[in-house]
């Protein structure tokens, strides 16, 4: 028996080493990862009153609850040609600032709506130019960016959402790759 104790006590002092090892065995899994994206649109807007305009449009799949959508309008192109992109909530203000026309934008995880609204100086009936071909870039990025080395304009983290350029650099979109819808 004193032969067989030092045997039980050492493999009972390996059974506690082998047991209380400080690593877990819970699996933790990532969720889907967002992938930044982008798209064109040229929306046909349906007449709500003669001073609001709206556009429903579903995405091919729901998004993720992680998911964020920012809507620009092109509102010109510059001297050499590219467009001008300015994100929604965006106000335009004709007849010398006394009236305005308002774009704004709504998203859920299966569709975004665009809307187009204007004071009572601007019946949006008489003047189709405020809705119809207009160029609209839907961008689809993840609502936590993380600590993430993204580029050196966002090194601190923060991205400027109303700068279209800002947002496309901070994301790696590829603006050859994007698509009108």
């Amino acid at each position: 028996m004193k032969k067989i104790l030092p045997f039980i006590l050492l493999a009972g002092i390996g059974f506690l080493a082998y047991s209380c090892d400080r690593s877990d065995d819970v699996v933790v899994q990532q969720g889907q990862d967002t992938y930044s994206t982008a798209y064109d649109i040229i929306p046909k807007f349906n007449k709500q009153d003669s001073f609001t305009y709206h556009f429903d449009d579903a995405f091919k799949s729901p998004l993720l609850e992680s998911d964020v959508v920012l809507i620009y309008l092109q509102t010109g192109l510059t001297t050499n040609g590219a467009p001008i992109w300015k994100l929604l909530t965006y106000t335009e203000y004709p007849n010398n600032g006394a009236d305005k026309v308002e774009y704004s934008y709504d998203f859920s995880k299966v569709d975004i709506g665009i809307d187009v609204r204007s004071t009572n100086g601007v019946n949006l009936d008489n003047n189709p130019s405020y809705y119809t071909n207009k160029k609209f870039r839907v961008v689809i990025v993840p609502a936590k960016t993380g600590t993430s080395n993204k580029s050196a304009t966002a090194s601190a983290g923060v991205v400027d959402y109303s700068d279209y350029n800002s947002v496309i650099k901070y994301y790696n979109i590829d603006e050859s790759k994007i698509k009108t819808k």
